[in-house]
């Protein structure tokens, strides 16, 4: 049988990249116990009244058809969201979608054709190339330093950008090294877009998750107004990774050519979900301030204990809900490190494999779990470095 070139584009680029997450979870499911340290899934529920919102909005019959834009009342919550980031925003500046996910994969659509590059940071997270690679284009590594912070240089990014170069995939606060880039950063960032003609996409779902209150972002930057496009959700704001509401917000004549490849997909999200979503974003939710003290106060753990061992090197994070730590000094990869703290230390976290080559010395650990369970996982990753260091 035959089968469309676009699943050979995607072989190994869909679960493959959490088979050890996968593993985990098949380990824990067979009564061994295992501190799950892998995908970003926040540890708390969403806020009260988002859930009794969306149960109101079921019951009272808010299960039919939507359109394909989005929901009106949504739509105006992130019309009010980004009109107070930059003027001249209307209905016609956004289109909501299941996730972010699934907003990065039309808007990709839209912007690349078979042989067209986008550039991405390396590290960058691991769905970024198969989004890439199912439009028929690919994705090009644009290398971040350890030694900058893992903050996306200019001249990098200019040095890695050829003729068929389309677009830049921005993510900040960045997964999976939580670095959060300046507006002096993004304005240098976007003026080499600027020459080049490229468009900027950003993913911004952890705008809400720096830990110094810096965000900054090329859609806030009218010069780059005409060639942004942000892409985000509620999935890590608001605790509410399963309900897949998300949106992109950019410029209205991209759009208005996007919307009927969106419909081609989609045509519509669940309306029931749209009304929690616009009350996430228009009251005061104070999900997203719990979370971010948490998370900050778990990365400072986490770099407190593994600083200990002259093998590890842990990388604190400016923002988000991950700590990423350098395993070289243990002579493994850190796939092979991953592997082994899961096998021998029932531990398990992500090899920094699954986001880039840049990161193959790396594994990511996510801080959505207890104090109590880090500091443990902590004391086993530093009984195994100890062992390879014997």
């Amino acid at each position: 049988m035959k089968y469309a070139a676009v699943t050979k584009r995607l072989a190994g680029l869909g679960s493959g990249k959490w088979a050890l997450h996968i593993e985990g979870r098949r380990m824990a499911a067979s009564g061994i116990p295992v501190i799950e340290l892998t995908i970003g899934e926040p540890d708390m529920p969403p806020d009260p009244a988002l859930l009794a919102e969306c149960a109101r909005a079921m019951n009272a019959g808010r299960t039919r058809y939507s359109n394909g834009r989005g929901e009106p009342s949504v739509v105006d919550a992130l019309v009010s969201k980004y009109g107070k980031r930059r003027e001249g925003i209307t209905a016609r500046n956004i289109l909501c979608f299941p996730g972010t996910q699934s907003a990065l994969f039309v808007v990709m659509m839209g912007l690349l054709d078979a042989g067209d590059e986008v550039l991405a940071a390396d590290p960058s997270y691991a769905t970024y190339e198969g989004v890439a690679a199912a439009t028929g284009g690919c994705l090009v590594p644009v290398p971040l330093r350890a030694e900058n912070g893992f903050h996306l240089d200019a001249a990098d990014l200019e040095a890695a950008i050829t003729p068929r170069s389309r677009a830049l995939l921005l993510n900040t606060p960045h997964n999976p090294t939580g670095a959060v880039l300046s507006a002096a950063e993004i304005a240098a960032i976007g003026e080499v877009c600027r020459r080049h003609d490229l468009w900027i996409v950003c993913d911004e779902v952890y705008e809400e998750l720096t830990f110094d209150d810096r965000f900054a972002s090329p859609f806030d930057n009218p010069a780059l107004a005409d060639r942004t496009i942000v892409v985000s959700s509620i999935s890590k704001s608001h605790a509410a990774p399963g309900f897949r509401s998300g949106w992109a917000a950019g410029p209205a004549e991209f759009f208005d050519h996007l919307l009927p490849v969106s419909e081609t997909m989609l045509f519509g999200v669940q309306p029931f979900i749209a009304d929690m979503t616009a009350m996430a974003l228009t009251q005061p939710i104070g999900t997203s301030a719990t979370m971010r003290a948490n998370y900050q106060s778990r990365a400072n753990l986490m770099v407190d204990r593994l600083s200990g061992s002259p093998a590890l090197r842990p990388h604190r994070p400016e923002g988000g809900m991950f700590i990423v730590l350098d395993v070289s000094g243990t002579g493994l990869t850190g796939h092979d490190f991953a592997t082994r703290l899961l096998q021998e230390e029932k531990v398990s976290v992500m090899p920094g494999s699954s986001f880039g080559e840049g990161a193959r010395n790396l594994v990511r650990i996510s801080l959505t779990v207890p104090e109590t369970s880090l500091e443990e996982a902590a004391r086993r990753m530093l009984c195994l470095a100890e062992r390879l260091a014997a």
